[in-house]
């Protein structure tokens, strides 16, 4: 198609990059980095309490946050638990070192899609604005994943739901995504991998949405593919190309 699109947003996870590895191993890694470090500030914790806690708190918000679409951040977890344990007030610039920890073992497992680098120069080179809209709970997460991925270069604009405090598919975060990069809707189309997420967020706001489905055989999908409908699929980044013409 002959493309009328001057700005492009992204999906980060399983669209620009994928996660290798096996997230049970990986996640109790994480927590136990964040428990030694938490305990290396000074923090007095019995362990199994607070690791089961944590992970009970947080998956009960990654439940709340896929039907509110508000992201009230991982850090607002911790510092909320830490206060049912008797540390209250904690400042989160002092819990930031105890996140990073966290975030820091998964981050080893995120790895750059092999067709990344050459469709974001491609399309760098013909004109495009891009942008980065992620899902996440820690906005220092998805910056860093950027940065060691060594992308930030290509992108505008790299905006997670923990720094705006909205979700995909809350037509807010793409309002002001598009707000900060001067693009209007119409003007403006949306890649992801998530069908509930990323394309109905798109269609809400009024952008054209690519569903990328490299990686998006899962149960959410599934559930969706009979009532969300894309306005253009792709198998990989590099048909994108094609696609815009």
């Amino acid at each position: 198609m002959e493309t009328r699109f001057k700005g492009i947003f992204f999906d980060l996870g399983n669209t620009l990059l994928h996660f290798q590895g096996a997230w049970p191993e990986v996640m109790r890694q994480a927590d136990e980095a964040l428990l030694a470090h938490l305990r290396g500030q000074g923090f007095d914790l019995d362990g199994p309490t607070f690791l089961l806690e944590f992970r009970a708190r947080l998956n009960a918000y990654y439940a709340q946050r896929e039907a509110e679409f508000i992201e009230h951040t991982t850090a607002h977890v911790l510092k909320t638990l830490l206060a049912d344990l008797g540390h209250s007030d904690v400042a989160l610039e002092t819990l930031r070192p105890a996140l990073r920890a966290l975030y820091a073992a998964s981050q080893a497992h995120w790895l750059l899609e092999e067709d990344t680098l050459s469709t974001l120069q491609a399309l760098r080179a013909a004109g495009y604005t891009l942008g980065i809209l992620s899902n996440a709970g820690d906005d220092d997460d998805v910056q860093t994943l950027v940065d060691k991925a060594e992308i930030r270069p290509y992108f505008e604009l790299v905006l997670s739901s923990a720094a705006c405090g909205v979700r995909k598919p809350n037509p807010r975060i793409f309002e002001i995504a598009l707000e900060r990069m001067g693009l209007q809707a119409s003007e403006t189309a949306m890649v992801g991998d998530t069908l509930g997420a990323d394309i109905l967020g798109a269609k809400n706001a009024g952008l054209y949405s690519i569903w990328l489905t490299r990686h998006a055989d899962t149960p959410g999908n599934r559930d969706h593919q009979d009532t969300i409908t894309p306005d253009a699929k792709i198998s990989t980044l590099s048909e994108l190309l094609l696609l815009l013409g």
